[in-house]
């Protein structure tokens, strides 16, 4: 039996990762999503071991002492972090794992893992992004605008990425992420972030107008 891959995708708020992520779920039966361990009590309708692995702060820094992450953060208070031996079994059993995380995660997990593919999803233009963020019809301009501005500054961390999916369409996007885990050769060729430093730069310099310099 092969291996699985690891996919870490990120991507800016409004490109549409978590719909392309279901769809990949959906669609193809060797996907799992990787379940995150945290130290915060659990919310309403969060199930153990499902939503996250929901742990007490010293079991938390105990498996940090035994380096049993791939990665971790403390956000607001409280632990986060990518537990290896979940990934790991699931890798071994042929599954690809998705890891959904921001830039800095991801970064930190490739030098864990030096395996996993890192994917950015990147909409078609700045335009786009910012008609996506306000076509969800949750937001005021003031909340978008700061999005857009965190976009900007993201920009720079895309480059650290290996390959940049444009996402145009649901369905698309999710068979291209599938044959850059199948290491399709053409695929994988098209999507290499060398290929696309163009689109890169033209999507933050559309977006520069939000940056605000924070």
């Amino acid at each position: 039996m092969s291996t699985g891959s690891l996919l870490v995708i990120s991507g800016f708020s409004g490109a549409g990762k978590g719909t392309v992520i279901k769809k990949l779920l959906e669609e193809y039966d060797d996907y799992a999503l990787s379940i995150s361990a945290t130290t915060r009590h659990p919310r309403e309708g969060e199930v153990d071991g499902s939503s996250y692995f929901f742990m007490d702060r010293e079991k938390f820094e105990t498996m940090i002492g035994n380096d049993e992450f791939l990665e971790h953060a403390e956000y607001v208070g409280n632990y986060y972090g990518t537990p290896k031996k979940y990934v790991v079994d699931k890798l071994e059993a042929g599954i690809n794992v998705i890891l959904e995380i921001e830039t800095v995660g991801a970064l930190n997990v490739k030098k864990t893992y030096p395996a996993a593919k890192l994917i950015f999803i990147l909409p078609p233009s700045a335009a786009e992004l910012e008609n996506r963020l306000k076509g969800r019809g949750t937001e005021d301009d003031a909340t978008i605008a700061k999005r857009l501005s965190k976009a900007y500054k993201e920009c720079d961390a895309v480059e650290a990425y290996e390959y940049i999916v444009i996402n145009d369409s649901v369905e698309a996007t999710a068979k291209t992420i599938n044959m850059i885990a199948a290491e399709d050769s053409q695929t994988v060729e098209k999507t290499r972030k060398e290929n696309n430093l163009d689109l890169i730069k033209d999507i933050k310099k559309g977006l520069e107008v939000y940056y605000k310099g924070e």
